[in-house]
């Protein structure tokens, strides 16, 4: 029996595969339990409609993620804070602080987690901070940090 997985099965396939299976393993694992269906022409329309549109998707956010990469790159963000002799912080800054004041500053809208810090600021400088933004797009954020 051939049928469409619905969700990855070890052994098997990957979610949204094509799959020739035996008549037993299918009519009573893997239909009951939800994992597949049937592969009839209208389901396999209906499979190839939705890798279409997964695909455009995609494609819309990796252009999204290029446009806002290149905006990140004229932009400086300046942090004020306190700071002791040498230029050493009191804190650190965090990259939850980082995504805090570039919305406030220019309202471009970054996740904490895809900025790539190994380490928390914690000295007043310029830092040129990456924020991987897609798989494949990544860009680079100024950042001042001032007394």
């Amino acid at each position: 029996m051939i049928v469409i997985l619905n969700r990855d099965v070890k052994g098997t396939g990957k979610a949204g595969d094509v799959v020739k299976v035996s008549d037993g393993y299918a009519r009573n694992m893997l239909l009951p339990k939800g994992y597949a269906t049937e592969a009839t022409d209208g389901n396999i329309r209906s499979l190839e409609k939705q890798k279409e549109l997964l695909a455009q998707k995609k494609a819309e956010e990796k252009a999204a993620a290029e446009e806002l990469a290149k905006k990140l790159e004229d932009v400086t963000v300046i942090i004020k804070t306190k700071s002791g002799e040498g230029g050493r912080l009191f804190g650190s800054i965090t990259s939850k602080d980082i995504a805090d004041e570039t919305k406030k500053q220019t309202g471009l809208t970054i996740d904490k987690k895809k900025i790539q810090m190994k380490n928390p600021i914690k000295s007043i400088g310029r830092f040129e901070i990456d924020v991987k933004l897609y798989p494949e797009v990544s860009g680079k954020l100024t950042v001042e940090v001032t007394d």
